[in-house]
C-alpha cells in the first residue's frame, strides 16, 4: 500500500471513530506500528491530526466537523465537570450568551434556577433544555440552522446580538492556541461567535484538553479576549500556565 493510500484511510478511520489506535490500524493496514506512527507524525504536521500517546484523534477543519450527535457521546464526565465549573462563575450577571455546542449546552443546564436569568442562545437544543425553567427567559436567535450543530448563524443572528448588551458570554471553539486563538470551521458560525463577543462585557471559553493546540480554519477570538477559561485537568499545568499569561485565569476541574 502506498504511504498516502496509507495515511488517507488513517484519517478516514480517526474521522470516522473520533479516535485512532496506533496497534489496530497497523493489525488492519497490515504494517509495522512504526509505519504508522510515522503516518501519524505526517498528518500531524499537517494540522490534520493531534497526536496522542497510542494514538491520535482528528482536528476539526473547513473540510471536516463532528456533528452534535458525536459530542454528546464524546468525553461526557470532563464536560460535565467543566460545566460545573463554568456555571459557578456566573457571578451577578443577569443576561448570559451561550454558543452552539455540547459543553455549552452543558454549561446551560448548569445555571442556577433559584434566580431570575435571561438566557441568549443560537442552540436549538440549549433554548430547549431551558425553556421550562420558570425564572428563565429563553431568547432564540434567528437565522439558518446548521445541521451539523442545530444552530442558527447568518446575518438574522448577527443582526440581533448586535443590539443586545450581555453581561456575560460562554463561549466554545472547534479549536484554541496561543498562537491563532479561538478558532472554528465555518465562518459563518465564527461570526456568530465574534458578535457574541463584542456584545458581552465578560467571556469565558469552555472546552476540553484536545481542544487546545489546535488552530481550525476562522479565527473569531484571541486568548486575551477571554476572562477565563475552564478546561479539564488533563491539559498539563504548565501548558495552562502559559496561556494564563496571554491574560485569562485558567481553571483545570
Amino acid at each position: 500500500m502506498r504511504a498516502d493510500e496509507r495515511k488517507r484511510r488513517i484519517l478516514a478511520r480517526a474521522r470516522a471513530d473520533g479516535r485512532v489506535d496506533v496497534a489496530e490500524i497497523a493489525v488492519e493496514l497490515q504494517v509495522a506500528q512504526e509505519t504508522v506512527r510515522r503516518d501519524l507524525r505526517a498528518l500531524d504536521e499537517h494540522g490534520l491530526v493531534r497526536r496522542t500517546h497510542g494514538g491520535a484523534f482528528p482536528v476539526e477543519s473547513a473540510g471536516y466537523e463532528t456533528g452534535l450527535k458525536f459530542r454528546t457521546h464524546s468525553m461526557v464526565p470532563e464536560k460535565r465537570r467543566i460545566a460545573r465549573a463554568a456555571a459557578e462563575r456566573l457571578g451577578d450577571a443577569e443576561t448570559v450568551f451561550i454558543d452552539e455546542g455540547h459543553t455549552p449546552q452543558l454549561v446551560a443546564e448548569s445555571l442556577p434556577t433559584g434566580r431570575p436569568l435571561t438566557v441568549v442562545t443560537a442552540s436549538l437544543p440549549t433554548a430547549a433544555a431551558l425553556s421550562e425553567v420558570p425564572s428563565t427567559t429563553v431568547l432564540l436567535l434567528g437565522g439558518r440552522v446548521r445541521g451539523l450543530t442545530l444552530a442558527a448563524v447568518d446575518h438574522w443572528a448577527i443582526r440581533m446580538l448586535a443590539d443586545m448588551v450581555i453581561d456575560l458570554a460562554y463561549l466554545g471553539a472547534n479549536g484554541i492556541s496561543r498562537e491563532q486563538g479561538l478558532t472554528t470551521p465555518d465562518p459563518a458560525v465564527g461570526a456568530v461567535k465574534a458578535q457574541a463577543l463584542a456584545s458581552a462585557r465578560r467571556r469565558i471559553f469552555v472546552g476540553v484538553h484536545s481542544r487546545f493546540g489546535v488552530s481550525s480554519f476562522h479565527r473569531f477570538a484571541r486568548v486575551a479576549d477571554l476572562e477565563a477559561i475552564v478546561t479539564d485537568s488533563a491539559l498539563p499545568a504548565g501548558e495552562a500556565h502559559r496561556y494564563s499569561l496571554l491574560g485569562p485565569k485558567v481553571f483545570r476541574v
